[in-house]
């Protein structure tokens, strides 16, 4: 099980309701098979604690020294907006499976990836930060949402990032990270295993901590 809960809302109704994100109740196989199929994008919200900078650090470095391979395809961007990261893991999620969404007509999201579509990571999120759009639906949805939401001047210790499978590799989407994490290969249908077993190594790294939480992208 899944060792404590939080939420921070954001946007969920720029996509058509054949896909829906729903509470990965925890890692067994038993609970997994209560998570609707396929899956395309896994959300992970996890403490940003001095184990986990630690690592973020040392796995930065190694990167750089050693290399890794990065499909071209995969749409990623940087973090420059505090306390959005819920809504750049979701931007993460979707334009990463855009093939497969079906998209309303007057969806601001889907403008703001076909604006987007050929722009670096820096740049994608200087476009977030001058995009109207979808900061009114960031901020609109956060104070509807289950708990009271930060401000975003507020020091938040808790952090989302997605996990999606492009081109039959898993990446991690993290936009405080320079690049994409490639954990190497997964299929479509092995795709929210394979994504849990990246999620229980965040959990290993911070054994004595409860504050943890999954969602998938799943259809509906």
């Amino acid at each position: 099980m899944w060792r404590g809960y939080y939420w921070l809302p954001f946007p969920f109704s720029c996509i058509h309701p054949d896909w829906q994100f729903v509470d990965v109740y925890g890692m067994d196989p038993e609970l997994l098979s209560m998570v609707p199929r396929p899956v395309c994008a896994v959300l992970l919200l996890f403490p940003v604690t001095e184990k986990y900078e630690t690592f973020r650090t040392e796995e930065e470095e190694k990167i750089k020294a050693q290399g890794q391979n990065v499909r071209s395809s995969v749409y990623f961007m940087k973090q420059t907006i505090n306390n959005a990261c819920g809504t750049i893991g979701l931007i993460h999620a979707i334009a990463n499976n855009r093939d497969k969404m079906n998209f309303e007509s007057d969806s601001t999201l889907k403008k703001f990836l076909e604006d987007s579509l050929h722009m670096s990571p820096e740049e994608r999120a200087k476009y977030l930060e001058t995009y109207e759009a979808i900061r009114v639906t960031h901020e609109s949805s956060a104070h509807e949402g289950q708990t009271e939401a930060p401000s975003i001047d507020e020091k938040v210790d808790l952090h989302f990032i997605a996990l999606v499978n492009v081109d039959g590799h898993l990446y991690e989407l993290d936009g405080r990270k320079p690049f994409p994490i490639n954990h190497g290969q997964t299929s479509d249908d092995t795709f929210l295993e394979d994504a849990v077993e990246v999620c229980k190594k965040f959990m290993e790294r911070d054994p004595e901590e409860l504050r943890f939480n999954a969602i998938a992208l799943s259809a509906a």
